[in-house]
């Protein structure tokens, strides 16, 4: 688990009464909370175990490592998703996942930018077998992916970026 960063606890509040301080929404809870921070810092869990009444810290560490959907790690402003699952791999997922490492500079086993810009995900499916192999960026699904074509979608995002004045 990287180290929480500044957590705003009237965000908090307001996400938690938004939800009625219920337990029944903790998923809920935490998915807004993770919109916000783009994962789940753990000050802000800790919080949230204190406030909700029936609930503890440890049951809302417990529900985040549960369920894939939620990050303990700080995720990059840019979330790719490459699918790896049967269709995608059968049909090259694997070069352009390697091609998206080499192209960001990510270590196997590292899954966000130093700079915060990027982070890469594994996934088993998108739901878009036939467009295989399949990467997101974001919420925009970019079909049919070589390692040439992740490289240009890439360098396309990377000169908005520096055009935006962000390094």
């Amino acid at each position: 688990m990287t180290t929480s960063t500044a957590v705003d606890f009237r965000k908090l509040d307001e996400i938690l009464q938004n939800y009625g301080y219920q337990k029944s929404n903790l998923i809920a809870i935490l998915q807004k909370v993770q919109e916000v921070y783009k994962y789940l810092p753990e000050d802000a869990m800790t919080y949230i175990g204190n406030k909700i009444e029936g609930l503890s810290p440890a049951t809302v560490f417990g529900v985040a490592t549960f369920y894939a959907q939620f990050s303990l790690d700080p995720k990059g402003k840019y979330e790719i998703k490459c699918c790896d699952g049967t269709a995608c791999h059968v049909r090259g997922s694997m070069p352009v996942l390697n091609a998206v490492r080499q192209k960001l500079g990510l270590k196997e086993g590292q899954t966000t930018t130093a700079d915060g810009m990027f982070s890469l995900e594994t996934v088993s499916c998108l739901g878009a077998c036939g467009l295989a192999p399949v990467v997101m960026i974001n919420e925009k699904v970019y079909p049919q992916m070589t390692s040439d074509a992740i490289s240009i979608a890439l360098n396309e995002i990377i000169e908005k970026e520096n055009a935006n004045g962000n390094n």
